[in-house]
């Protein structure tokens, strides 16, 4: 059993990931952790540095928790990445976070996370960051 969790290094990154971690052992599930940068620019805030992944895969280990880490490199939108590594994985679940938003733009989700949430075939917990 898998989660697909959709991580960048932000607030909003941070919260997916810990409601994953909270998920995966609870349901005594795996984690797949996917960040890529916004369509191929890798040089960008969302793209994690190999120190942020490192930590995180450290961090996973020590809890005990099954985990890949993904990170494609190509130009694709990252809800395609995400979207593509639950496909494969087989997710039973995939985790976002999100932004808060004015109350003009609670009417619009981020593009990510709209269509992670209009496309997938598996539930999706989309996780409000913490402050």
């Amino acid at each position: 059993m898998t989660i697909v969790v959709g991580y960048i290094p932000s607030k909003e990154g941070s919260a997916a990931v810990d409601a994953a971690i909270r998920e995966a052992q609870l349901r005594s599930m795996r984690l797949v952790v996917v960040n890529t940068g916004k369509a191929g620019d890798n040089s960008g805030p969302h793209f994690a540095t190999s120190q942020d992944l490192d930590a995180l895969a450290a961090e996973l280990d020590g809890l005990g928790i099954e985990h890949t880490v993904e990170q494609p490199t190509s130009a694709v939108v990252p809800s395609e990445a995400i979207l593509e590594a639950a496909q494969r994985a087989g997710a039973e679940l995939i985790i976002i976070g999100i932004r808060h938003r004015s109350p003009v733009g609670k009417l619009f989700l981020g593009s990510t996370s709209q269509q992670v949430l209009l496309d997938s075939s598996c539930p999706v917990l989309a996780v409000p960051a913490t402050e």
